[in-house]
């Protein structure tokens, strides 16, 4: 039996005025015409080169930006961005790659984490709470008491990870987030990713450059190339890829096993 789409993308055109040019002046067309889906419990990859859209799209999916007026739509469950986000509070998370600038440098872990329950209103022991998340990706509770400066930079994005499923969202938005990690720690927390999105059921829109992390976590991929997937295929098909950019972006990948 098929999954529910939870989110779907339709035609969807974005735009932006080019550096240097006055409003009314010519626009560059990041996203041209992308239409998809991301099943519920799923994960998708986007891999790109910079600049083919990727990073814009996830910050449509968040809300934080619009399409062009009129260019297509964005539904999750059947409602806009907004509305879905307005009603299902705390339901949609976000992991960046600078986990860095993620944190307030201010914030002890601990309130850190608490911050998202705040913000939507959880009434929770918080303390307790807050162990249990630390458990969950692997970090001890003497860690909470800690300032963002005293962790290592996997422990960092551990954290990050803990304040995204803080309030059991269904959608994890994943921007480049491994992409500043060590290789080694990199393995690691996808291995945790995937389980976390197993153990709680959370779907996945996992935005990166990385084929090979993409192909270990990801369900369905998605090559996009100016603008537009040029290919979507199962983590599990990479070689029978037809566009040209998906196959040569597969190629440049040494040494990967399709």
């Amino acid at each position: 039996m098929p999954m529910a789409n939870l989110v779907e993308i339709r035609n969807i055109e974005k735009s932006y005025l080019k550096v240097g040019v006055n409003f009314g002046g010519s626009r560059v067309k990041v996203l041209n015409g992308l239409t998809f889906n991301i099943e519920e419990g799923s994960c998708v990859g986007l891999v790109g080169e910079s600049g083919s859209g990727k990073s814009t799209l996830a910050r449509l999916i968040m809300g934080l930006e619009k399409p062009d007026q009129g260019k297509g739509t964005i539904l999750l469950e059947g409602q806009p961005v907004k509305q879905w986000i307005k009603n299902n509070k705390g339901k949609m998370s976000v992991v960046f790659q600078d986990y860095t600038s993620s944190v307030n440098p201010r914030y002890t872990v601990k309130e850190a984490i608490a911050e998202p329950l705040q913000a939507a209103g959880e009434k929770v022991d918080l303390n307790h709470r807050i162990e249990a998340l630390l458990a969950k990706v692997g970090l001890e509770s003497a860690i909470k008491d800690r300032y963002p400066h005293e962790l290592s930079g996997g422990q960092l994005q551990r954290v990050c990870i803990a304040r995204a499923i803080a309030t059991n969202p269904r959608l994890i938005v994943l921007d480049e987030a491994i992409s500043s990690l060590d290789v080694s720690v990199q393995s690691q927390i996808l291995k945790l990713l995937h389980q976390l999105r197993v153990e709680m059921n959370i779907t996945y829109l996992f935005v990166s450059h990385d084929l090979q992390a993409v192909s270990h976590l990801c369900n369905k991929i998605l090559f996009l190339y100016q603008g537009k997937v040029v290919e979507e295929l199962k983590s599990g098909q990479l070689a029978k890829a037809e566009s040209h950019y998906a196959r040569e972006l597969l190629a440049s990948v040494i040494p990967f096993e399709v």
